[in-house]
């Protein structure tokens, strides 16, 4: 093939028009087609020497294995996402990616995101999520890694949340890494886009190791005075894990919180232990508009999981989202990935997202209350037909 095939064959993808799944229905969103960004979506220049003098066979140089993990933001008009891209050599990078629709046409720009290279142990950066903040600054909090030299062990990390600060998505100041004083590590963090008490809040993730939370109950909430230095003393618990639930093996921040005229609705991620590994779904619950620590409502289950050819990849039956994007008429943009592999959008509006989170029955906890939960909602609803059947 020549690079001008490969350059058509992109141009393609890019114009490729994304259509809503008629497949699927739950009231709730709707789930597109289309992935809007993967690994084919990765300019040809990136991965192909053009030069046929030094690539006379056309190689594909520098691979990419998978787009995936997306902030996303909505500005000026247009959509951005700051996607977690993964090289075939197993480091991910950050990439902007343009789109006037937010369903496709989703096009990177011609270079990556170099980061400030400020922290000398880190191996790896990952799953930054985007923070439009009253203070006028755009922050992106992603996992910072780096090799665990306390063992030999070649597969033991630490996790830290970095962050970064831009006005345009083009030049990034890296700040320190986020310092919680009681939590050995952190995954998920996510800032919080307005100011709680006068100091910046984050939402983070406790964890005794890299993998496994430990100690961690779930989803911690901590205020800092200086985001430049940020130091987070204490972190208060807002959605817990729970025995038996979608988030009985952890549970993290996901896109940032959302607001509403009822209060903050989150879109987190929920992991449970399965003979086959584990199971990734996304939820969402609401906290107080007053204090976006308290939680106020928790719809039972999940709102999003795996579903048909989402399932398989290279991390199979998981999907992940770090990123929405809310549009000034309010319609949301839930930008997840599947499968550590792809990324895809559903889309609903604030009004469905609402009624949905203060609505949606709690998880009573066990089997025979979930069935007697069930059995009132079906004699509510046969009752509701029987009377309108007699008022014809």
């Amino acid at each position: 093939m020549t690079y001008a095939e490969l350059n058509d064959r992109y141009e393609t993808l890019i114009g490729r028009k994304n259509e809503i799944s008629m497949s699927f229905y739950n009231g709730i969103y709707d789930r597109w087609i289309n992935p809007v960004l993967t690994r084919e979506h990765i300019p040809p220049f990136w991965m192909y020497d053009p030069d046929p003098a030094s690539n006379p066979f056309m190689l594909q140089r520098l691979g990419v294995n998978a787009v995936f993990n997306s902030g996303a933001i909505w500005r000026d008009g247009r959509f951005y996402l700051v996607a977690r891209v993964e090289g075939n050599d197993r480091k991910s990078f950050f990439a902007v990616a343009e789109s006037d629709s937010g369903v496709d046409g989703f096009r990177f720009r011609d270079e990556p995101v170099l980061l400030p290279d400020t922290e000398k142990n880190e191996t790896n950066v990952y799953d930054m999520r985007l923070t439009q903040h009253e203070d006028g600054w755009i922050y992106g909090v992603f996992c910072s890694e780096s090799k665990d030299t306390t063992t030999d062990d070649l597969s033991a990390a630490t996790a830290a949340a970095g962050i970064v600060r831009t006005r345009d998505l083009k030049n990034w100041e890296r700040l320190p890494n986020l310092v919680t004083l009681r939590s050995p590590q952190q995954r998920n963090v996510c800032l919080h886009p307005e100011f709680v008490n006068g100091k910046y809040a984050f939402y983070t993730r406790p964890m005794d190791g890299f993998i496994e939370t430990g100690s961690g109950s779930g989803i911690g909430f901590g205020l800092c005075d200086d985001i430049t230095h940020a130091v987070i003393d204490t972190e208060k618990m807002t959605s817990v894990r729970k025995y038996h639930t979608i988030t009985e093996a952890k549970n993290g921040a996901g896109a940032v919180p959302i607001k509403t005229g009822k209060g903050w609705i989150h879109i987190a991620h929920g992991v449970r232990n399965t003979a086959a590994g584990l199971r990734y779904v996304i939820y969402a619950f609401a906290t107080a508009a007053d204090d976006p620590s308290r939680v106020i409502a928790e719809p039972g289950g999940y709102l999003i999981a795996p579903l048909d050819g989402e399932r398989v990849g290279d991390v199979s039956n998981v999907v992940f989202t770090n990123g929405a994007a809310v549009t000034p008429d309010g319609k949301v943009y839930i930008y997840y990935a599947s499968s550590d592999t792809r990324l895809h959008v559903a889309t609903t509006d604030l009004d469905r997202l609402e009624d949905y989170v203060f609505n949606t029955p709690a998880d009573p906890g066990r089997s025979v209350d979930c069935v007697k939960q069930r059995i009132d909602f079906i004699h509510a609803n046969l009752a509701y037909l029987e009377r309108n059947r007699a008022n014809g």
